[in-house]
């Protein structure tokens, strides 16, 4: 099947919620490139966001944050995978609506929990008790993500493959969006 993309999908959710991976075969599927808004902010900074963050702080990490987020969406028609506390900003939100689609992939708290909890790269699960802490912003985001343009549910038991075929069908329902060719 062949599809034709017309704006820029931007891709957002939880820690452990397939952004990546989703983003990048969602990207192959579609023929469009994938870009990553926080791999971005860290060619540019030459450091890890979690070196950002200690240097400069969170405000000046949030203010590059939506400056790349808005410098990506011009580039047109694209998968864009952002940080999970991206669309937290109204600012961000506004600019990834204007541009196109935002999907969040929704999963709920324990696939989130059984996907996160071996990785070490998550500075904000770094407290006593990671589990609760994931809690914890899941129940402040969740109310945000829920403002995204569509949505789609995760499934323990999908494959990349199959959640993929689940985001082009809900994007199939917006053809000033993706249209099948």
């Amino acid at each position: 099947m062949a599809y034709r993309l017309h704006k820029p999908v931007t891709v957002i959710g939880m820690m452990g919620a397939g952004k990546t991976a989703v983003g990048r075969a969602l990207a192959a599927r579609l023929g469009v490139p994938f870009l990553d808004s926080d791999a971005e902010i860290e060619a540019a900074a030459n450091m890890s966001i979690a070196e950002v963050f200690a240097r400069d702080g969170e405000a000046f990490f949030r203010d590059r944050e939506a400056e790349v987020i808005a410098r990506l969406l011009a580039t047109g028609p694209m998968i864009l995978s952002t940080g999970g506390g991206a669309f937290l900003a109204e600012r961000n939100r506004r600019a990834i609506s204007e541009a196109g689609v935002s999907v969040w992939l929704r999963a709920d708290l324990e696939l989130l929990w059984q996907r996160v909890r071996h990785k070490s790269t998550r500075p904000l699960l770094r407290t006593p008790d990671p589990k609760r802490t994931l809690a914890e912003i899941y129940a402040a985001r969740e109310p945000i993500y829920a403002l995204a343009d569509l949505a789609v549910d995760a499934d323990p038991g999908y494959s990349i493959a199959t959640m993929t075929d689940h985001v082009i069908r809900v994007l199939l329902t917006r053809p000033d969006v993706l249209e099948e060719e």
